[in-house]
């Protein structure tokens, strides 16, 4: 496994970027945000990673996304390209799907997309999403069984099935070849 998938990502040239584009000196962030001057002093210089609660509170007090403090320098630019090594990946314990996570995290309350991979026998069983959350799979390659509440169809290479998400739903493979599509879940509100 390559360790630099395993660092970290170091948010605090960000954060000291931020800081004084906002012209805050570290007493004032750390009264805006509640956290000691000293450990502002020690993420700034990238000698702790400080924790999601922390990375929330410094998002909330630079008026900034989590996704921009955990992203950095990248978020600057009107171009991201995010390398396959920083996108997370979700295994089945079977080993029978993975489900790449392609969205960003700041859009996670809105839209969610992933690119979903199953071998032959894998399936991704989900219990019901919030009320009216729709989900768009277009299978790239292969066909999928998708059952939702009570009904079922497969799903061939070039199409797309929509269906409520707001109900328990699952996608397999009952074939003997691999089958990847792309999966779009709109969150319901």
């Amino acid at each position: 496994m390559n360790k630099a998938a395993l660092t970290p990502p170091a948010v605090g040239k960000t954060v000291n970027r931020l800081r004084k584009e906002k012209q805050l000196t570290l007493d004032q962030l750390a009264t805006l945000c509640g956290v000691s001057k000293s450990m502002l002093s020690q993420i700034e210089r990238n000698e702790t990673n400080p924790t999601l609660a922390i990375v929330w509170r410094l998002a909330e007090a630079l008026d900034q996304t989590i996704d921009d403090l955990i992203r950095g320098e990248e978020t600057a630019h009107s171009l991201s390209i995010v390398g396959g090594s920083s996108v997370p990946v979700l295994n089945d314990p079977k080993g029978l799907y993975s489900l790449t996570i392609l969205g960003p995290s700041d859009m996670v309350n809105d839209i969610e997309w992933y690119e979903l991979k199953l071998l032959p026998g894998g399936a991704l069983p989900s219990d019901p999403h919030a009320t009216r959350t729709m989900e768009h799979l277009t299978v790239l390659e292969g066909e999928v069984e998708l059952t939702t509440g009570e009904e079922t169809g497969i799903v061939k290479k070039g199409e797309t099935a929509r269906y409520r998400a707001d109900k328990p739903h699952r996608i397999s493979n009952i074939s003997d070849k691999d089958s990847r599509a792309l999966l779009v879940m709109m969150i319901g509100k």
